[in-house]
């Protein structure tokens, strides 16, 4: 059977995300297959004139956001006049002549993938990568706890009934996790199908590790959005109690950016705070850490969870989202609540034969993990009939 013809409108394709991540990946891998696919996407932070170009069965349309374009998040931003658009993009997807459009959410490209799959019957996809209503909520705590213990709640619960109500649009449905999956189905009464992430486990490898051996130093690492949604408030915390919990030396390496680096750099004058890294770079931090610490609530899967486990360094996290599905309890790293980062990390840093194995081991799952087994599944759920 041919392979479908597949135009994609991803929420966001430059920035560093998982979304983002998830979506660079995507077009690769439909680059490395030879395979008939439409990437329509907004540009990279430096404005600029459309771009339309052609790379064999490879077509991207990129569109440059508007100077009014609302700012989401550090780097994310929705524009509300990307209608300009709709000329350019119905003759790009009309002559590229889909057989399948594949959105990632409810964002302005979003929007438009959801109203030419209406406008020309075809068949939608709908992939979910982000727990909209839960950092809804997270986001307005501030306010609600100052009001009633039960606002919250109802923030999360319409989000959510609104983000289903565009998923319903779709004919399947994608998502990181089992769990996002049945909420799926239960909120659209449509198909889920599992789409999990890959990982380069070249590029991400203990091999880049450079630290001395004889190092006393535990490097504690955390990547991603220094955001309140991340739950990086509990990263002071932890640095307080572990310094009654062990006697070994004790750094923080932070690498991201976001609205709570300020106050996070006032709670840990002695963290490392290295902004954003790619490529290399990245990998080589990765490398150089003992442990991933990740604390997040919400993340829908965890890219950097399995890039750690790739570079040989098991993973802290909460026994809520993604990550729990990547992180084997014991082995890889440890599933904790939040009351039990510090004791896990302590219990650690003080047994290095046991966390040696844990690196090891670590780095034996991520090698079973590839991005050409996600998007393989992910062709194979695609619908055949419009």
């Amino acid at each position: 059977m041919r392979s479908p013809r597949v135009a994609y409108f991803p929420d966001s394709f430059h920035e560093v995300n998982g979304v983002a991540h998830t979506s660079r990946n995507f077009v690769a891998f439909a680059q490395r297959r030879d395979l008939p696919f439409l990437c329509v996407r907004a540009s990279g932070a430096k404005p600029r004139r459309y771009l339309l170009e052609d790379d064999g069965n490879l077509q991207t349309l990129e569109l440059p956001r508007s100077r009014v374009s609302i700012q989401m998040e550090q780097d994310l931003y929705f524009d509300p006049l990307f209608f300009r658009y709709s000329n350019l993009i119905s003759r790009t997807v009309r002559a590229f002549a889909p057989d399948v459009i594949h959105v990632t959410g409810p964002s302005e490209l979003g929007i438009f993938g959801a109203y030419f799959a209406w406008k020309l019957g075809i068949p939608l996809a709908a992939s979910w990568h982000t727990n909209v209503h839960e950092y809804a909520a997270r986001r307005l705590a501030w306010l609600t706890a100052k009001l009633h213990p039960q606002i919250d709640r109802s923030i999360e619960a319409g989000a959510l009934n609104a983000t289903a109500r565009f998923y319903g649009l779709a004919k399947v449905l994608f998502a990181p996790n089992d769990e996002l999956c049945r909420m799926l189905e239960a909120a659209t009464h449509r198909p889920c199908h599992l789409m999990q992430r890959g990982v380069d486990t070249v590029l991400f490898s203990p091999a880049h590790r450079t630290r001395p051996a004889d190092d006393p130093t535990l490097v504690l690492g955390f990547v991603g959005r220094l955001s309140v949604e991340k739950n990086v408030a509990l990263l002071p915390v932890i640095a307080r109690e572990l310094a009654a919990l062990t006697q070994r030396p004790i750094r923080f390496l932070i690498i991201g950016h976001g609205a709570e680096e300020q106050a996070l750099k006032a709670a840990l004058p002695n963290a490392d705070f290295a902004g954003v890294l790619r490529g290399q770079e990245l990998a080589n931090a990765y490398a150089n850490m003992d442990l991933l610490v990740f604390p997040s609530h919400t993340d829908t899967f965890g890219n950097v969870v399995l890039e750690a486990l790739a570079s040989g360094v098991p993973a802290i996290v909460t026994p809520d989202g993604g990550p729990k599905y990547i992180v084997r309890d014991g082995e890889t790293g440890h599933i904790v609540e939040d009351a039990g980062f510090a004791q896990s990390i302590a219990a650690l840093s003080n047994d290095p034969e046991r966390l040696a194995r844990m690196r090891t081991d670590s780095r034996a799952y991520a090698e079973t993990c590839t991005w050409d087994a996600v998007f393989d599944r992910v062709y194979a759920a695609y619908p055949t009939e419009r």
